[in-house]
């Protein structure tokens, strides 16, 4: 009997089941196009084996680790590595039997859908996981991932991944990336500009990030405009090396366009290090509309994502440091935080700037009229927390009525956990077609119209959004 049931996140009623099953078949096996996401470059650069199911499964996935930390059971034993590099549990079926020990957490949970697709449809078992079957599940996975044909490039491929792209710091010498773009592999995986190490003063190594930054450029980060020229060479070479997009990870939605002699002495604060908290938030706000302008000149696709407390655990920020699962929604003014940047480009077609948000509520009230009204605004899926059937419902039907469909820009699968891309676009598929079985269902579209547009949501969007 499979895991996974074939009518799965479809409507209950019969005719809006069928309808959502038939424009499900029309696109159940399109390409993936994943354009921003967390997959390590190096796994399809050498081609190794993964190391092991808890490897793969649970250790990389923030959400596995935060719903069992939550019920009590430490980031060390699940195998998250210490910043002091002190001791945690190293014996891989060891945090696989506490992980399927604990696999009733995920009931009802986007989860439990990603696990049981990735275990079906991927390695083949249809046995439930649980504390009875635990080993010999991983020993399946285990046997599977010894072979070639579970190697990260034939995965890729196995998978329709069209395109992949990764998040790389702006230090990044993009090392993995050069190595695939040499091997003759004919599989497509970019980097995308991550600077936020080198934007944020008040990111840890912040000053020494910039000396480093100033190394490889050969620019003097002493001075703002050597600083601005530096973020150009690094683009540049991004770009060179495949990528599409800048991805921008801020506090706030806060955006500044200073006059240049108040930008030159912020930043001449920042870099003596005697910016105070509000200054150092300034200094993000005017960096994310000089990132704006740098796109108009490169044609990069900017990435924004606001609304989230990072690193909200003090505690499990000094032991495992960040992304380790405590970064927590909150709430950010896009409206007036957005102005300054979309005074200064928001007008110019040239520029794509894609939203994100961890703050549901600002969908209708501002991010889709946002978005329903300048040229340069997409917005991105629902995300993180909200990548669930549920989350896409409540996406759809919040923001379509004010910004269409052709201003989002499809899904993203925003993952570590290289398994779960199939299942997560798959999640993304069947809620879609739901939501359009319910549209035509009750006379607001034609079939034909949602049968396009299921297309468009899979694959036109994310390729036009970032210029694939």
């Amino acid at each position: 009997m499979p895991l996974t049931d074939p009518d799965r996140l479809f409507p209950a009623e019969p005719a809006l089941r069928d309808l959502a099953r038939g424009l499900y078949q029309g696109i159940r096996d399109l390409p993936i196009l994943s354009p921003h996401g967390h997959c390590d470059p190096r796994w399809f650069a050498g081609n190794a084996r993964f190391p092991d199911p808890a490897a793969l499964f649970v250790t990389p996935d923030h959400y596995v680790v935060r719903m069992l930390v939550s019920r009590g059971i430490p980031h060390a034993d699940l195998g998250v590595p210490r910043r002091d590099g002190g001791p945690v549990e190293r014996d891989p079926r060891a945090i696989w039997r506490r992980f399927a020990g604990h696999v009733h957490l995920f009931r009802g949970t986007p989860s439990a859908l990603w696990l049981e697709h990735a275990l079906e449809h991927v390695f083949g078992i249809d046995t439930p996981l649980s504390a009875a079957t635990a080993d010999a599940v991983y020993d399946a996975v285990e046997a599977a991932l010894a072979t070639d044909a579970f190697r990260p490039r034939a995965l890729f491929d196995r998978f329709g991944i069209e395109v992949l792209a990764t998040t790389d710091a702006a230090l990044d010498d993009l090392s993995a990336h050069g190595t695939i773009r040499d091997s003759g592999w004919a599989g497509r995986v970019i980097p995308t500009y991550r600077p936020d190490a080198v934007v944020d003063p008040e990111h840890e190594g912040f000053d020494a990030n910039l000396d480093r930054l100033g190394e490889v450029t050969g620019e003097d980060t002493g001075t703002w405009a050597g600083y601005l020229a530096a973020h150009r060479a690094r683009r540049s070479y991004f770009k060179e090396m495949g990528a599409t997009a800048t991805d921008h990870g801020h506090p706030t939605a806060r955006t500044a366009d200073l006059p240049r002699a108040d930008a030159k002495a912020l930043f001449a604060k920042v870099r003596a290090g005697r910016a105070d908290a509000a200054e150092a938030e300034l200094f993000r706000a005017q960096m994310l509309t000089e990132m704006a302008r740098m796109s108009l000149e490169d044609g990069l696709v900017m990435q924004l994502h606001a609304g989230s407390h990072r690193n909200h655990s003090a505690r499990v920020f000094a032991l495992h440091g960040r992304d380790a699962g405590f970064d927590i929604p909150t709430r950010t003014d896009w409206v007036g935080g957005l102005k300054p940047l979309l005074d200064a480009v928001g007008m110019d077609p040239r520029m794509t700037l894609i939203l994100f948000t961890l703050d549901e509520t600002t969908y209708g009230r501002e991010l889709a009229p946002l978005a329903g009204a300048y040229p340069a605004l997409r917005l991105g899926p629902p995300w993180w927390f909200f990548d669930s059937a549920e989350g896409i419902r409540r996406y759809r039907e919040t923001v379509t009525e004010t910004c269409g469909f052709y201003n989002t820009t499809g899904f993203n699968d925003d993952t570590r956990a290289f398994c779960s891309i199939p299942a997560r676009h798959d999640v993304s598929r069947r809620a879609d077609c739901a939501y359009l079985a319910g549209l035509v269902g009750t006379g607001r579209l034609r079939l034909a119209e949602a049968e396009g547009l299921a297309h468009d949501l899979t694959v036109t969007l994310v390729r036009d959004a970032y210029r694939l």
